[in-house]
């Protein structure tokens, strides 16, 4: 079994008195490739960022690999500094600690890689929606991350945009990168995904290969969620 990087035990978070995520256990392998679905409030961005343990447990533990498992996270709608787009992404790795002599080599590639070199002496934030998803997706693996979280990569895309950003997604999984990402598009989760959680409440109902998701018996409400009749709470 491929060793674990990042691990949730029995792990809850609470915004005062709402519980956002109750009792959850995760163990994410490398190599894996995991889509976090359920409704919306379901707790799928929670699981995401106490995983990169950018929010605290109120309850339980998180243990990441050795100590040396690198994480980075996309967010839904990337924050750009107003800055050009290559300096957006040397300041991750001058925080990093890259040497001055490397940031510039290393970010002009990964721009190339993502079909933004053109773009970088460009105001970040005059790029389109799609191309600042491609270039936090950039600036996130120019820091070489074991495990990359995403949360609703393609969210608010066009359809080009979105499947430039699959097909990054996809090339980097191929690599060897971990992905743990939340996605309400369930065509999304069977291409990219071969690992399935389904999230109610805050709470892990279902966890089970792609496979089985789309094919297998699955508990009452992730059943319900599939046929798009999950009822307003």
């Amino acid at each position: 079994m491929s060793p674990t990087l990042i691990e949730l035990r029995s792990a809850s978070v609470r915004f005062g008195a709402k519980t956002a995520l109750a009792g959850v256990d995760l163990a994410v392998r490398r190599g894996e490739r995991i889509a976090l679905v359920g409704a919306n409030g379901s707790g799928k961005s929670t699981l995401l960022r106490a995983a990169h343990g950018l929010v605290p447990l109120a309850e339980g533990e998180r243990i990441v690999g050795d100590g040396s498992t690198r994480v980075a996270m996309v967010f839904q709608r990337p924050f750009m500094l107003r800055l050009s787009l290559l300096a957006n992404i040397e300041l991750g790795l001058l925080l990093q600690g890259v040497p001055r002599a490397l940031r510039r080599e290393r970010a002009l590639h990964s721009l190339q890689r993502v079909g933004l070199a053109a773009e970088a002496r460009r105001n970040a934030r005059v790029l389109s929606a799609g191309q600042q998803q491609r270039a936090a997706l950039a600036r996130a693996w120019t820091l070489a991350p074991d495990v990359l979280l995403l949360d609703e990569p393609t969210a608010s895309l066009d359809p080009t945009a979105k499947r430039e950003v699959e097909s990054l997604i996809a090339e980097f999984a191929a690599q060897g990168m971990t992905v743990l990402m939340s996605s309400h598009n369930l065509g999304q989760v069977k291409r990219l995904a071969n690992r399935v959680l389904y999230l109610e409440h805050g709470r892990v109902l279902a966890d089970v290969s792609t496979e089985e998701f789309f094919g297998g018996p699955l508990p009452a409400e992730a059943a319900l969620f599939l046929k798009g009749e999950l009822p307003w709470t």
